[in-house]
């Protein structure tokens, strides 16, 4: 687990692995590169943010009543999560380390987050007397430049964010992800789909699990190609299920930041 800039916070990955938060916009620059589920790997872990939604400012509206607005001002869109997640706070990146070779380079990262349960489980894996937080999903926004359309762009990011946190040591071809389909949310925006998974991972501690993530890549209104993910455990009681995933999914629109 390594720690990068001045204001980094090492915290506990979703599901397995873990990741970095940090809040230098400096470090974000795997933001902008294209993840090939061949060679980079692809995940989605969140931090601890406030417990409110600090992204909000009184402007930005949910489209699911009830529920928290998340932005991303990177990419100039918005999604929507249920009252129960956690929306990080603006400046946030989240990133998963490259487990096996361990020089602190993160593999893939996001922004624009929100967590679910950030403190779902805890342990000491590497018996060095600090404990791990393991949540139960993450979710937010990064780019693809370099993608050739939405359904590479998806089907690429989405399986690199299950590999990054789940299956970094696992056999090839463990990550399974279905066909691209395409998909457009209420607010219109087009693009395609994909749902990749990662199961019968080996279980190297009491918080490893199976894992799975949703994702959903577009153009945003500057045309360049944005991804979402939302990456959860899984095979677990407290698993995202699909119906909440595709309603986040469904929220996604542009914004002004």
């Amino acid at each position: 687990m390594a720690i990068v800039a001045a204001a980094a916070v090492v915290v506990a990955a979703a599901a397995t692995g873990a990741y970095v938060l940090t809040r230098d916009d400096k470090n974000t620059e795997a933001n902008d590169k294209p993840a090939t589920s061949s060679s980079a790997p692809v995940e989605t872990p969140a931090p601890a943010g406030s417990s409110a939604n600090p992204r909000a400012g009184g402007a930005m509206q949910p489209v699911i009543p009830g529920w928290k607005v998340v932005t991303n001002t990177k990419y100039n869109v918005a999604y929507d999560v249920p009252p129960e997640w956690n929306v990080n706070d603006p400046g946030v990146s989240l990133f998963y380390d490259d487990e096996v070779k361990n020089d602190g380079k993160p593999v893939i990262t996001m922004s624009g987050t929100a967590t679910l349960k950030q403190e779902w489980c805890t342990v000491d894996k590497d018996a060095d007397g600090h404990l791990e937080k393991f949540s139960i999903a993450d979710a937010g926004v990064k780019g693809a430049q370099g993608a050739k359309d939405t359904a590479q762009a998806a089907t690429d990011n989405t399986g690199t964010w299950v590999w990054a946190g789940f299956a970094q040591k696992e056999p090839k071809g463990t990550v399974k992800v279905t066909d691209p389909k395409e998909f457009t949310t209420s607010s219109g925006i087009k693009g395609h789909m994909v749902v990749a998974t990662a199961p019968n991972v080996k279980k190297e501690h009491k918080c490893s699990t199976d894992g799975k993530a949703v994702g959903f890549a577009f153009k945003n209104a500057a045309g360049d190609f944005a991804t979402f993910a939302l990456v959860t455990a899984a095979g677990v009681k407290e698993e995202v299920p699909t119906e909440i995933s595709d309603k986040i999914l469904s929220s996604i629109r542009l914004s002004t930041g």
